[in-house]
């Protein structure tokens, strides 16, 4: 039986706490329709987070079945494994990058997996999050760095980059053709004082895009891409997705399945293009001619869905 939306969420998020659900995974009952594990299945959740998508799934695993999720926050390790507690199936959590996904296999005995999930979003947890530093919304220290054991930090960017680089850096990730503006305005900031939290630089973009203050038309604040590129390079996140994908194609078992759903479109450029050399080279079949997106009824009750793309590709040879 295909369950809407609200009936999937009711039955594998409600029930399984008590408490308030802070963070709804995204394309739930896509992914349902679309990923059948056996029960003895080898799943790795790339991005375990709050264990939403880990949960959906462990549930239709036996004892033998096995979950590894991995995630660089900590404080999502800790909710993950709350919510995944009371799961049959073995359940293995491990601060890690997904970059590392080789490794972290090879540590636990693991050879070969019939899942690897990828959902490339930030949770509501982690933009109200003062110590990451990732909102617009609220002014917080500039920080954004999901893993605290890097070393860079966003205000490192933004205070030391020369000018053209910061302009170049904001242009590639964060796809702002007013790029070279927005980085002009940076500098002639900090020349008197040092930027230091979100608020400062999202009133900078503001104001070099002519968009301040309540009278702004477009409802995207003008800050976004420019937060969104910063992001990406104090994470190194397309690099690590590169990594992932590479790895996906050889760990996964024949007949065995990767996902991944992303949020904007140098994320999905780049899954799309990996689906596609690895089926011109006959590892993979793509099994998503074209991205799955959220419904109508899935946005109401879960906003954040509205720009969340789903790309599947099930591995059709050997390792």
């Amino acid at each position: 039986m295909v369950m809407d939306g609200y009936t999937l969420y009711a039955i594998f998020f409600m029930e399984a706490n008590a408490s308030a659900v802070e963070h709804i995974p995204v394309l739930a009952t896509t992914l349902a329709e679309q990923i059948i594990l056996p029960k003895d299945a080898v799943m790795v959740d790339a991005t375990v987070g709050h264990g939403g998508h880990s949960y959906l799934f462990g549930r239709t695993l036996g004892p033998e079945g096995i979950i590894v999720g991995l995630d660089v926050d900590r404080n999502s390790i800790q909710r993950a494994q709350l919510k995944l507690k009371d799961l049959q199936c073995r359940v293995v959590l491990i601060c890690a990058n997904f970059a590392n996904i080789n490794e972290v296999l090879i540590e636990q005995g693991i050879k070969e997996v019939d899942f690897i999930l990828a959902d490339l979003g930030i949770c509501s947890a982690q933009l109200t999050d003062v110590d990451m530093g990732l909102s617009f919304q609220t002014n917080m220290p500039l920080d954004m760095r999901f893993d605290k054991s890097l070393t860079t930090t966003a205000a490192d960017i933004i205070n030391g980059f020369e000018e053209k680089s910061l302009a170049d850096l904001i242009f590639r990730f964060g796809e702002d053709r007013a790029s070279r503006r927005i980085a002009r305005f940076i500098v002639q900031h900090r020349r008197s004082q040092p930027i230091t939290t979100t608020g400062q630089l999202a009133a900078i973009v503001a104001r070099a895009l002519g968009q301040a203050g309540p009278k702004r038309k477009s409802k995207i604040h003008p800050a976004t891409r420019t937060f969104q590129a910063i992001r990406i390079a104090v994470n190194g996140e397309l690099e690590n997705l590169e990594k992932l994908l590479c790895s996906a194609a050889k760990l996964l078992r024949k007949n065995g399945r990767t996902a991944v759903i992303s949020f904007h479109s140098l994320e999905d450029r780049l899954v799309k293009n990996n689906f596609k050399e690895n089926q011109k080279q006959g590892i993979y079949r793509i099994v998503t001619k074209k991205p799955l997106v959220a419904s109508e009824q899935e946005i109401i009750y879960n906003p954040r869905a509205r720009s969340a793309k789903l790309r599947i590709a099930q591995k059709i040879c050997e390792s």
